[in-house]
């Protein structure tokens, strides 16, 4: 074979072993890059986090409060009791938005009533305090208690600053909480169903 046969030959191999090794990186590079660009594919939760949840409400008894979560924020719903339903006149003269007129967490219009509900037995809305976000608690013995008036006829009370709130999420006066508890959108897919985070269609 001559010198030049030789280097022809070399020089085949040399390129041979260089595209593969290339194409091998290249794979390599591809199987590295899809599962870094799959991450900023959002999740099927994320996908959710914003989606209306249906919640069946059949099994909550008068006086019992189940929790869900829609969109990240815990929402409450709240079979009153009659006796409950019964405190919400009595207690608004110590209100500071009785009426739900305040915009910064605006109420829809069918909530806009004394129970702040479409049926006035039924409550929804969201655990978060209007002041910095903390989760208020159940409050719902009526009479003294430590860090509630004697008078007190049952809510819920924002242990992080103290303000206190009544079984509609309305909030009492000279409070740090600027605001009722929020109402998110909802309706009733039928008696038993609820859906929460959308309006009822037209």
């Amino acid at each position: 074979m001559s010198e030049a046969t030789a280097d022809a030959s070399v020089n085949s191999s040399r390129r041979t072993w260089l595209m593969t090794t290339a194409a091998m990186g290249g794979v390599g590079t591809v199987a590295v890059a899809v599962p870094f660009v799959s991450t900023f594919q959002p999740s099927e939760r994320a996908k959710a986090a914003g989606a209306a949840i249906e919640v069946d409400i059949s099994a909550i008894r008068p006086g019992e409060k189940v929790v869900v979560e829609w969109r990240g924020k815990p929402v409450w719903i709240m079979r009153r009791t009659p006796e409950q339903l019964a405190t919400l006149e009595k207690v608004e003269a110590e209100l500071a938005d009785p009426a739900s007129d305040r915009t910064a967490y605006p109420t829809p219009e069918y909530a806009k009533n004394r129970h702040r509900s479409i049926k006035p037995e039924v409550f929804v809305g969201v655990g978060i305090c209007s002041h910095l976000g903390c989760s208020p608690v159940d409050k719902l013995t009526p009479g003294a208690q430590p860090s509630l008036p004697d008078n007190w006829a049952g809510g819920f009370l924002c242990p992080c600053h103290g303000s206190t709130f009544d079984v509609a999420g309305r909030v009492f006066r000279n409070k740090p909480a600027p605001d009722n508890l929020e109402v998110p959108p909802h309706y009733y897919v039928s008696d038993t169903v609820l859906m929460i985070g959308e309006e009822k269609k037209a």
